[in-house]
């Protein structure tokens, strides 16, 4: 495990600490939280984009316009 400094305003500081005390969890759980939180995103998007690259414009565009047809 791994240790973290983050340097952020004061205010922001009493900000989570409060959000995570309305949580019922510790301020470092919280950050492992929303660094999850983070990393999922981040997977999510370098796997669309490695997808997007290999698809077919033409026939992602025909699909989208078969959906709004149905929509």
């Amino acid at each position: 495990m791994s240790t973290l400094t983050l340097r952020i305003p004061d205010s922001k500081y009493e900000r989570l600490k409060k959000y995570a005390k309305s949580k019922e969890i510790s301020l470092n759980k919280l950050f492992d939280e929303l660094a999850t939180i983070a990393l999922a995103q981040y997977d999510a998007k370098t796997r669309f984009d490695v997808l997007a690259a290999k698809g077919d414009t033409e026939r992602g565009l025909e699909l989208l316009d078969k959906l709004d047809q149905r929509l």
